[in-house]
């Protein structure tokens, strides 16, 4: 299908970019990315993901906006306050890109769901900031075989890497087990800089971007951590196969996913 003249007007800027041009704007256009959690993560995430052409956005959160959530959170708005999160993140989406179909899921993420609600996605992105959704989500993507981007941030610093099936470890790879409850704290107990939010959730959306562009180098196999006080990143390069890994090793024990917690995945303690 051709673009339209308001199609090639508004993504004119990927259009002459090589490594996308004309025929990856469809493929853009035609693919389906879930960000679960629409807080300091996924509102960056979402904007760029909208303003890109992604043709199908779905936003998984049970929260609603808080006055405290706008210091990072900048897909919500002051008038948005008390509105259902998925509502907020689906008019402001809706407002920036009328391209863009948005499925939204005001519940909360569990076992008992998780696998239905990523079915249909191409690419998953984590945006909470709580162990049991972490690893919830990261166990659901493994055995549906969905590449994921992991991602977390606390106070100036932050965290990403991106899970791709047969193509390096997951995040149960690194982080075996979840460290005993109030052990970390989250972003409401330890504070987080908001533009630390801007540039993890960017970058959870450009791994989106280029894994259904299919250009680039995404980040498997690699953990990369910023540090914004001395605008630092460092790469770390991952163990390429944990033959131990309780999901994805030679020998995996958990055949489908486990609610660690209740509630499992409170995406009201989402960044």
């Amino acid at each position: 299908m051709a673009l339209s003249n308001e199609q090639i007007e508004r993504y004119s800027r990927h259009l002459i970019l090589k490594g996308v041009g004309v025929s990856g704007q469809k493929k853009l256009l035609a693919g389906k990315v879930l960000v679960i959690g629409a807080g300091g993560l996924g509102a960056p995430a979402l904007m760029y993901l909208a303003a890109a052409g992604v043709g199908t956005i779905g936003i998984a959160d049970a929260d609603v906006v808080d006055r405290s959530n706008l210091q990072r959170q900048i897909i919500h708005s002051t008038p948005d306050i008390g509105k259902k999160k998925v509502d907020s993140a689906r008019e402001t989406i809706e407002a920036l890109n009328p391209d863009v179909k948005v499925i939204t899921y005001p519940d909360y993420v569990k076992a008992d769901n998780i696998l239905d609600l990523i079915k249909d996605y191409d690419f998953i992105l984590d945006g909470t900031d709580n162990f049991p959704a972490k690893f919830l989500i990261n166990d659901a993507c493994v055995i549906a075989k969905k590449p994921f981007c992991h991602a977390g941030i606390i106070r100036f610093s932050g965290q990403l890497m991106t899970y791709v099936p047969g193509e390096g470890p997951c995040y149960r790879c690194i982080f075996k087990d979840m460290p005993p409850k109030d052990a970390v704290p989250t972003c409401k107990e330890a504070g987080v800089i908001g533009a630390v939010a801007g540039v993890i959730g960017s970058l959870q959306a450009m791994e989106a971007v280029k894994y259904l562009l299919g250009t680039g180098e995404l980040l498997t196999g690699k953990l990369l951590t910023y540090d914004a006080l001395v605008s630092k990143f460092n790469r770390i390069t991952l163990p390429s196969h944990v033959s131990n890994c309780a999901v994805c090793g030679d020998h995996p024990t958990i055949p489908k996913p486990i609610d660690y917690e209740q509630p499992a995945c409170d995406l009201r303690k989402g960044v």
